[in-house]
């Protein structure tokens, strides 16, 4: 459990092989709760290949000084261009 912002990760390893793999990250908001954007890649198991780079948001809740994530929004290559499209429009980007 993170009690950090520092120490938010989706990186996820599992008999010493690294499954999901942090590219980057980027928090969004601190405070008790706090989002962060991250760019990650997920191990194909059956090829040994890593694939392509996905991005998602995790909201986590600060409890008893340990970070608990709440929620999850995942992107993929699909996604993200609908995503941009539509807060550029929002936004007049």
């Amino acid at each position: 459990m993170a009690n950090d912002y520092d120490e938010l990760t989706v990186q996820y390893e599992e008999d010493g092989q690294v499954l999901v793999e942090q590219l980057d990250k980027q928090v969004l908001n601190k405070g008790l709760w706090t989002t962060v954007l991250f760019l990650y890649r997920e191990l194909d198991k059956k090829t040994g290949e890593f694939g392509a780079p996905k991005a998602g948001f995790r909201r986590y809740q600060k409890v008893g000084g340990v970070f608990k994530k709440r929620d999850a929004i995942n992107l993929s290559e699909k996604t993200t261009p609908q995503v941009m499209e539509k807060l550029t429009e929002w936004f007049k980007l």
